[in-house]
Protein backbone atom coordinates (compact mmCIF):
# COMPACT_ATOMS: atom_id res chain seq x y z
CA UNK A 1 0.00 0.00 0.00
CA UNK A 2 1.43 3.38 -1.01
CA UNK A 3 1.16 5.73 1.98
CA UNK A 4 3.34 8.49 0.51
CA UNK A 5 0.31 10.76 0.06
CA UNK A 6 -1.15 10.10 3.51
CA UNK A 7 -1.91 13.21 5.56
CA UNK A 8 -1.55 12.00 9.14
CA UNK A 9 -3.28 13.66 12.08
CA UNK A 10 -2.80 12.84 15.73
CA UNK A 11 -5.78 11.83 17.82
CA UNK A 12 -7.08 14.59 20.07
CA UNK A 13 -7.09 11.97 22.84
CA UNK A 14 -3.34 11.34 22.56
CA UNK A 15 -1.20 12.58 25.41
CA UNK A 16 1.49 15.18 24.92
CA UNK A 17 3.99 13.29 27.10
CA UNK A 18 4.97 10.72 24.49
CA UNK A 19 2.53 8.12 25.73
CA UNK A 20 -0.24 6.41 23.79
CA UNK A 21 -0.37 8.34 20.51
CA UNK A 22 -2.38 7.29 17.50
CA UNK A 23 -2.32 8.93 14.08
CA UNK A 24 -5.00 8.51 11.42
CA UNK A 25 -4.96 9.29 7.71
CA UNK A 26 -8.35 9.38 6.03
CA UNK A 27 -7.44 11.13 2.79
CA UNK A 28 -6.50 8.03 0.79
CA UNK A 29 -9.06 6.62 -1.66
CA UNK A 30 -11.15 3.83 -0.14
CA UNK A 31 -9.11 3.33 3.04
CA UNK A 32 -8.47 4.81 6.48
CA UNK A 33 -5.06 3.95 7.95
CA UNK A 34 -3.96 4.10 11.57
CA UNK A 35 -0.45 3.99 13.04
CA UNK A 36 1.46 4.42 16.29
CA UNK A 37 3.00 7.90 16.17
CA UNK A 38 6.05 6.63 18.07
CA UNK A 39 6.77 4.10 15.29
CA UNK A 40 6.03 5.98 12.08
CA UNK A 41 7.85 3.44 9.92
CA UNK A 42 6.12 0.53 11.65
CA UNK A 43 2.98 -1.33 10.70
CA UNK A 44 -0.35 0.32 9.98
CA UNK A 45 -3.89 -0.89 10.35
CA UNK A 46 -6.11 -0.37 7.29
CA UNK A 47 -9.89 -0.04 7.50
CA UNK A 48 -12.64 0.41 4.97
CA UNK A 49 -14.14 3.87 5.62
CA UNK A 50 -17.48 2.40 6.76
CA UNK A 51 -15.72 0.07 9.20
CA UNK A 52 -13.67 2.97 10.61
CA UNK A 53 -16.80 5.12 11.11
CA UNK A 54 -18.50 2.20 12.90
CA UNK A 55 -15.46 1.70 15.14
CA UNK A 56 -15.26 5.39 16.07
CA UNK A 57 -19.01 5.57 16.68
CA UNK A 58 -18.82 2.69 19.18
CA UNK A 59 -15.49 3.45 20.84
CA UNK A 60 -16.00 4.46 24.47
CA UNK A 61 -15.21 8.01 25.54
CA UNK A 62 -12.15 8.29 27.71
CA UNK A 63 -12.69 10.18 30.95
Amino acid sequence: MDLSGARWRKSTRSSGQGGACVEVAGNLPGVVVVRDSKDRCGPVLAFAPDAWRAFVAHAPERA
